[in-house]
């Protein structure tokens, strides 16, 4: 059975023996928009993972050496490049429209063939963090939602990132000041009452690009509405974590997912 969803599926180098890797194009509120999907080699049932990047644009883009880290411990994974990219039609806007994106490949690895019982898990990256909690927000059945590094309040990212301000004026509309409605959408903790899936956090003390504010904020919204939340916070730990300790929170990680769709 092939997944209806996916308009275009080619086969892309994989830097894993473990995973296949194909460049796939899909459908997006109408745009044809750019993803990598990993799936292990080995064939079987695994549960799905929607990896969602953070940066924009060139920054931050996907890397397929991480996403088969994940394929390689057993899941199904597809990231979105979001709209714009690798030829993908459209322009991103930092949470706004482009959620439509996330959204779209959380239905496309749903109805993926392979996937057991349709459990996706969503995980977000730095910016991909508020990408993951307005899924989780969408899509109440997600089998859990896991943010690293992840930005949870977009008027604090304005704050604190004076590199990132013209960027967000230009993409958003304006400053928290002249467009606060719109930085009000892309923040995913006004919505939080709406998630049903068990959240972990992960985030280094020392992180410079997404502040533990981020997090402590997040932490505190889900626990005052009594959701299911747990944290793996590290004190000497940067936004871009060593390669051993990264290696271990991805197997570690994983398993917690496996564990939170039981």
């Amino acid at each position: 059975m092939e997944n209806t969803r996916i308009l275009e599926k080619v086969m892309f180098p994989s830097p894993s023996p473990k995973v296949y890797m194909y460049l796939v194009t899909y459908l997006s509120a109408g745009l044809r928009v750019k993803g990598l999907l990993a799936e292990p080699v080995q064939e079987g049932v695994y549960e799905g993972m929607l990896y969602l990047r953070g940066g924009i644009k060139n920054v931050g883009m996907v890397r397929p050496a991480r996403v088969s880290q994940f394929a390689a411990e057993g899941f199904i994974v597809f990231a979105p490049f979001y709209r714009g990219n690798w030829g993908g039609e459209g322009n991103e806007d930092f949470a706004g429209d482009d959620r439509e994106d996330a959204f779209a490949a959380f239905e496309l690895l749903r109805s993926h063939p392979s996937v057991a019982g349709s459990r996706v898990h969503i995980f977000g990256f730095s910016r991909g963090g508020v990408m993951a909690l307005l899924t989780g927000v969408r899509f109440e059945e997600a089998a859990s939602v896991v943010t690293w590094g992840g930005v949870s309040d977009m008027e604090l990212t304005y704050v604190e990132r004076k590199d990132l301000r013209r960027m967000m004026k230009r993409v958003i509309g304006g400053s928290p000041k002249t467009a606060g409605a719109e930085f009000k959408y892309r923040t995913p903790l006004y919505q939080l009452e709406k998630l049903r899936s068990p959240v972990l956090i992960i985030h280094g003390l020392r992180d410079e690009n997404v502040s533990i504010e981020h997090a402590y904020r997040l932490e505190q919204s889900l626990a005052a509405l009594n959701k299911e939340v747990e944290t793996w916070y590290f004190e000497h730990v940067n936004h871009y974590f060593p390669p051993n300790l990264n290696r271990k929170i991805v197997h570690d990680l994983c398993i917690w997912m496996k564990k939170a769709s039981k």
